[in-house]
């Protein structure tokens, strides 16, 4: 089975994030995207941050509709801090039979070099990188790398940060979020 890892805080998810992972999962080779929820750095305050769980949560409801999107913590029970490298060798281990793929914004990709151990992330896995808006492409040593998938996904320009800002404003923003996360955030006041 191929595994597209999404990473993110998913502070909180939108809709946004859907329709990236559901089109890279109905028009790739990906059979599954996991929505890998980056936990909290404990040494960084961020106060706006909500805690691992409610932002798994949020993103447990807004996947459960659509069997081929998982949400994972897989990254809760790893050592802080922690890089993509070790939650890809973590995975490895644990599922020896898939083949897990990494799934970036061309923003990332423009940074890729400077990540840990990145030479050995291409070597053993795919990357499937959707676009962004900017101006015009800029190119990156990974051009035309034979791991490199450039995906003609939607662009979605929409931001957690705006989101979180517009609610705290009293704005309403109910339809950037999956129907069962706004009902989950509006219960619990989060963000206000």
């Amino acid at each position: 089975m191929k595994i597209g890892l999404y990473f993110g805080s998913f502070n909180p998810i939108h809709i946004g994030h859907l329709v990236i992972a559901n089109h890279l999962v109905e028009h790739s080779d990906l059979d599954q995207i996991w929505f890998v929820v980056t936990p909290h750095n404990p040494f960084k305050k961020k106060s706006s941050l909500l805690d691992n769980y409610q932002r798994l949560e949020m993103v447990y409801r807004a996947t459960k509709d659509y069997p081929k999107l998982q949400p994972s913590d897989i990254e809760f029970n790893l050592p802080q801090p922690n890089y993509t490298i070790n939650t890809l060798v973590y995975l490895q281990e644990k599922h020896p039979d898939y083949k897990f793929s990494l799934i970036m914004g061309e923003d990332n990709l423009k940074s890729f070099h400077k990540w840990k151990n990145y030479e050995l992330i291409l070597e053993n896995h795919h990357i499937y990188v959707y676009p962004r808006l900017s101006k015009g492409h800029v190119e990156t040593q990974f051009d035309n790398h034979k791991k490199i998938h450039h995906i003609d996904a939607p662009i979605m320009e929409l931001s957690s940060t705006f989101i979180r800002s517009a609610i705290k404003a009293g704005k309403n923003i109910q339809p950037m979020l999956p129907q069962h996360v706004w009902e989950y955030l509006d219960e619990m006041n989060f963000y206000k």
